[in-house]
């Protein structure tokens, strides 16, 4: 995938007044989500902010499913990242109180969990894969940094 590739996925988004579809776009290690008519976008999840706007994306919830390629033994196959992050309430000086992401991998037949990471994508990644199964390797999320 090229660093010119945008990636797009599907998912929900849900706070107090209720619940709405979305799709999150990666591109260039930036995310990208409208939510009720508001652009929102930042490095991380835990940074969306509106656009041209302070905003922080708060008191919320964001699922989403990413398709990924796993590598065994010359062959692969198709795995889905099943993403839950929750965003706390806003603090003073632009940041949360909480940031908590919850990754699992969906692949043959088993689901691998990264536990809560305070929003670090990478970490829980890193998380799932150190349970793979010796020779499984997933492929890379290119434009996803967050």
């Amino acid at each position: 995938m090229s660093s010119e590739s945008t990636e797009v996925w599907a998912g929900w988004y849900r706070d107090r007044q209720g619940a709405e579809a979305v799709s999150i776009a990666a591109h260039e290690r930036q995310l990208r989500t409208c939510i009720r008519g508001v652009e929102y976008e930042g490095a991380t999840f835990a940074a969306l902010r509106a656009v041209g706007g302070e905003r922080l994306l708060s008191s919320c919830v964001l699922e989403w499913d990413i398709p990924l390629p796993v590598h065994t033994a010359g062959a692969v196959q198709r795995a889905t990242l099943s993403c839950l992050l929750t965003l706390g309430e806003p603090r003073p000086g632009g940041f949360l109180d909480r940031s908590d992401l919850n990754l699992t991998l969906h692949y043959g037949g088993a689901a691998y969990e990264s536990g809560v990471a305070s929003g670090d994508f990478e970490e829980a990644f890193g998380r799932i894969r150190e349970q793979l199964p010796p020779g499984a390797e997933l492929g890379a999320l290119a434009a996803v940094g967050a």
